[in-house]
C-alpha cells in the first residue's frame, strides 16, 4: 500500500472511530425474513417492526410475491442494458400506464428509484433561463437533483411559509420555466406541505408545481393516491415524483407521471434513463399487482389510519410528545444525536425494531425517533411496543416514573 493510499485509509479510520466515540455510528441491523409487522433480525431476534416504510403491509402479501415470481419466470432476472437500446419490456409500458391512471396524469416513467427519478427530472427540464424553487425540508434526492441542474437559478424557501414562496416567485419572474417543488409528506416531520396554497401560487405566477409524494402515495387521501388526493388536487399538480419502495410493494423503484410531452423528454434526455438499467421485470410485476391491490382494497388507508391514530394516542397518553401530523410517521424529538441511537439500541433490546435519526438528516439538536405505522400491525403488536417506550421513556427521563 502506497503512502498516500495508507494516509488515506487511515483518515477513514479516524472518522469511523470518532463517530462511534460521539455515539453516531449507524449499525446495519440484518433481517433473516420478509418485511412484515414482525421479523426475525440476527443480532435481536423476533422483533416487531415500527421503523418501516411498508405503510399497507404489502410487501409480504402472497399475491404481491406470487406476481414477481411470475415475472421472474417469464422476465428473467433483468434487462441487462438501458431502455433505449434493449431494455424496455412490455411490463413497464403495462405498470407506467396503470401508475399514470392511478394518479390522474397523462402519463409516467419508471426508473430503478425515486432517487433516479428527482435526479433526472431538474437537470432534464430546467436549462439556462429557468428556475428552481425547493421547500427547506425537501428530501435529499430533491436536493441533489436540483443541485444537477446548475445552469437554472435556485432557491429555497423557508419550510412551509407561503410568503416567502411567493417573494421568491415574484423575485424569479420573467424566467422560464419555474419549477416549485415540495415534498407531499416532509419524511423527518409526518407533516403535510401546503399544496393547496403552493397550486394556487404556481397558477399565479405561471409555475410548474411538482411533488414528490414517496411517503404519501398509499397513505394519504380516500384511496390511498397520495397527499394529493387528500387536498383534492387531482389533476392540478403539474409532475408528481414517487416510490414503488414504500407503501407500494416495497421492492424498489421510482417514477416521474405528468404530461405526455414530459415523459417524451425524460425518455430522450434523462440521464439516470438513458444510462442505467431498468426496471428488473419481477419487480415490475409485484410493483403493478402492489397498486392492483391497493385499489381493490381501499380499507387498508382507513387501517392504517386507525393504526396510526392508536399508537398516536397511546405515546400521548403515556407522557410523549410526538410531532402532530395527519400521515403515518410519528417521530418523538429527544434532542442529541447520540441520545436518539441510544434509545433505539434500548427498544431493540425489548423487542421494537425503530430507528433513530439525528445529524446530518436533521438539524443539529433535534435527533428523533421516528415510528412509522403499518396497516399490518395489530393491536397486540402495538400495545407491546407502547409498553416498551414507557419502560424506555422512564429509563431515558424523557417520561414521568
Amino acid at each position: 500500500m502506497s503512502t498516500t493510499t495508507s494516509t488515506f485509509e487511515q483518515g477513514l479510520r479516524d472518522e469511523i472511530d470518532a463517530l462511534k466515540k460521539a455515539g453516531t455510528y449507524k449499525e446495519l441491523r440484518h433481517l433473516t425474513t420478509p418485511m412484515a409487522p414482525e421479523v426475525h433480525m440476527e443480532e435481536a431476534g423476533d422483533v416487531i417492526v415500527l421503523s418501516s416504510n411498508n405503510y399497507l403491509g404489502l410487501s409480504d402479501l402472497p399475491e404481491v410475491i406470487d406476481a414477481g415470481k411470475k415475472g421472474l419466470d417469464k422476465y428473467g432476472a433483468g434487462t441487462a442494458s438501458v431502455r433505449f437500446i434493449c431494455g424496455t419490456l412490455d411490463i413497464h409500458r403495462t405498470l407506467e400506464d396503470r401508475i399514470a391512471a392511478f394518479l390522474g396524469t397523462e402519463a409516467s416513467l419508471s426508473y430503478v428509484a425515486c432517487w433516479n427519478a428527482n435526479t433526472g427530472l431538474f437537470a432534464t427540464v430546467c436549462g439556462e433561463g429557468s428556475a428552481i424553487i425547493s421547500d427547506e425540508l425537501n428530501h435529499a434526492s430533491i436536493i441533489d437533483g436540483v443541485r444537477l441542474a446548475s445552469k437554472a437559478k435556485r432557491a429555497v424557501y423557508k419550510h412551509g411559509d407561503i410568503a416567502d414562496l411567493e417573494a421568491k416567485l415574484q423575485a424569479m419572474q420573467g424566467l422560464s420555466p419555474i419549477l416549485v417543488v415540495t415534498d407531499g409528506v416532509f419524511s423527518m416531520e409526518g407533516s403535510l406541505a401546503k399544496l393547496p396554497e403552493i397550486v394556487a401560487l404556481c397558477k399565479r405566477y405561471g409555475a410548474v408545481s411538482v411533488v414528490d409524494d414517496s411517503h404519501g402515495t398509499g397513505v394519504m387521501g380516500k384511496t390511498g393516491r397520495g397527499t394529493i388526493e387528500h387536498f383534492g388536487l387531482t389533476g392540478q399538480v403539474d409532475i408528481i415524483t414517487g416510490t414503488l419502495g414504500k407503501a407500494l410493494g416495497g421492492a424498489a423503484g421510482g417514477f416521474v407521471a405528468g404530461s405526455h410531452a414530459l415523459i417524451d423528454i425524460l425518455i430522450q434526455r434523462s440521464r439516470p434513463q438513458l444510462f442505467s438499467n431498468a426496471l428488473p421485470g419481477t419487480v415490475a410485476c409485484s410493483s403493478l399487482a402492489a397498486i392492483e391491490y391497493l385499489d381493490a382494497h381501499p380499507e387498508l388507508v382507513d387501517r392504517l389510519r386507525e393504526n396510526t391514530a392508536y399508537f398516536r394516542a397511546g405515546l400521548t397518553r403515556l407522557g410523549f410528545k410526538p410531532l402532530d401530523g395527519p400521515s403515518a410517521i410519528v417521530p418523538i424529538i429527544v434532542g442529541e444525536t447520540s441520545f436518539a441511537i441510544s434509545m433505539s439500541a434500548k427498544l431493540l433490546k425489548r423487542g421494537i425494531f425503530v430507528t433513530g435519526f439525528g445529524f446530518p438528516v436533521v438539524p443539529e439538536g433535534t435527533a428523533r425517533i421516528r415510528t412509522q405505522l403499518s396497516a399490518a400491525l395489530t393491536k397486540e403488536e402495538m400495545d407491546q411496543a407502547l409498553t416498551a417506550f414507557e419502560a424506555v421513556g422512564k429509563e431515558a427521563g424523557l417520561v414521568s416514573s
